[in-house]
């Protein structure tokens, strides 16, 4: 009752014209801000601040907060020194009271040590790495259990979710082109996050069904995340004969990857991650050659994944004239996540805030957030899973999950379509 009297007298003021806010939270948002990744991670944050702020802002002890950001560029695609200096200057100069974001796991690892120094809450929006939370949270709780990650799913899920994926397209060439055991390649940048899924796929994919797929691992193939030009590594796959690339990228190299593949016409279906062809701006980046390109996101074009997911979709578009990848809608739930915890801490209180976090159980645009006992979310269906969505015609258009079986149920979205091989893949390799 004395919460709902303080916010309807917020809301009042605030008709008038007037500044109820007493005092402020002060979330520092931290990632890349040169790069797309940072860039959505800063976007999803301020829908959100502007929401909460909105709706009356954050009362605690009958005291309404405001919602303010602190933008801290990391650099941390290029420096990891840079990425923990960034944060320390925020904590200590900046005075934030929580953080979110992070992109690059070498970096978030740099970073959570310094959070963890300074006891403030850092809710992880954009790097997979598994041992970010798993071996520090669990066994060092005092010192990590101030950790939590939103988005996107740890490494060790990614590859169950990718490698559905890649399932799909593997079924794909088998039954459309009639080869009993296809090629694959696989195309990973260098980075922490990747090894895990070099060693799943390699292993999956050679496997005889129904644990793996049957088919032949041609080579790994390992680029910079940075890279500009990976002709070298296509034509070493065109060589090798693969009819599929399983790629895993998060870097900028995923945008020249897709214009050398394309236009070079090589016939091997991509399909895999590859952060990059979550934008919307995908074709203008790749000159128009990152047709048929297909990756793991979490959201796509019409496809409702929970009441939230369109609505979130259109507010960020009208706002930003962008579509959100991943890091946007983690930052946009992390904060949502966060005011809820608060609320039901009744504090800002670091250590209170955290056991109330501990307890989240929030349905947002990409699916419902349950954290492990590593301050992980949970994978797996009813939870948060990702899609399937590949770039047909002029337009990104989800493939999966279309009918994916999990004992007895049977998940789907409508709107998800079939997926398409591209059409020099086939006239290469049709028997």
């Amino acid at each position: 009752m004395r919460r709902t009297w303080a916010k309807a007298s917020l809301l009042a003021l605030l008709a008038l014209g007037g500044s109820a806010f007493a005092q402020v939270i002060r979330v520092g948002v931290v990632g890349p801000m040169a790069f797309v990744q940072g860039e959505h991670t800063w976007y999803g944050a301020t829908l959100a601040a502007e929401e909460i702020n909105r709706e009356g802002g954050v009362v605690v002890g009958g005291r309404p907060f405001r919602i303010e950001l602190v933008r801290v560029d990391t650099n941390e695609i290029t420096s990891v020194t840079d990425a923990a200096t960034a944060v320390e200057r925020a904590i200590t100069a900046q005075r934030v009271d929580f953080l979110i974001g992070g992109f690059r796991s070498e970096a978030v690892l740099a970073m959570s040590e310094v959070a963890a120094d300074y006891k403030k809450p850092f809710i992880i929006t954009g790097a997979a790495l598994d041992g970010i939370l798993a071996g520090r949270v669990d066994r060092n709780y005092e010192r990590f259990k101030y950790l939590f990650r939103v988005s996107p799913n740890k490494s060790s899920d990614l590859a169950r979710t990718s490698l559905l994926l890649l399932g799909e397209v593997v079924q794909a060439v088998r039954q459309q082109l009639n080869l009993s055991r296809p090629k694959v390649a696989i195309l990973a940048e260098r980075a922490a996050w990747a090894d895990p899924l070099v060693e799943t796929a390699s292993r999956l994919i050679a496997a005889p069904p129904p644990q793996g797929y049957g088919a032949e691992v041609v080579g790994v193939w390992r680029p910079s995340a940075t890279a500009t030009d990976v002709t070298p590594e296509l034509t070493a796959i065109q060589r090798a004969q693969a009819q599929v690339i399983y790629t895993v990228l998060s870097g900028p190299v995923g945008v020249p990857f897709g214009r050398d593949w394309g236009r070079l016409k090589i016939p091997a279906a991509p399909v895999g991650i590859n952060v990059e062809a979550q934008q919307e701006t995908w074709l203008q980046a790749t000159d128009g050659l990152g047709v048929y390109v297909a990756t793991l996101n979490t959201l796509a074009p019409g496809v409702a994944i929970t009441p939230k997911t369109l609505p979130f979709i259109s507010n960020f578009q009208s706002r930003f004239k962008r579509f959100p990848i991943y890091t946007a809608s983690g930052a946009y739930v992390a904060l949502h996540i966060l005011k809820e915890a608060i609320l039901r801490a009744g504090s800002l209180e670091a250590d209170a805030v955290v056991k109330a976090l501990e307890a989240t159980d929030y349905v947002g645009p990409s699916g419902r957030i349950v954290f492990d006992k590593v301050h992980d979310v949970t994978w797996g269906p009813g939870y948060t899973t990702g899609l399937g969505v590949q770039w047909v015609g002029s337009r990104m258009q989800a493939f999966w999950p279309r009918a994916w079986r999990v004992g007895d149920r049977v998940v789907g979205y409508a709107g998800v379509r079939p997926y398409q091989l591209p059409p020099w893949v086939v006239e290469a390799w049709r028997r």
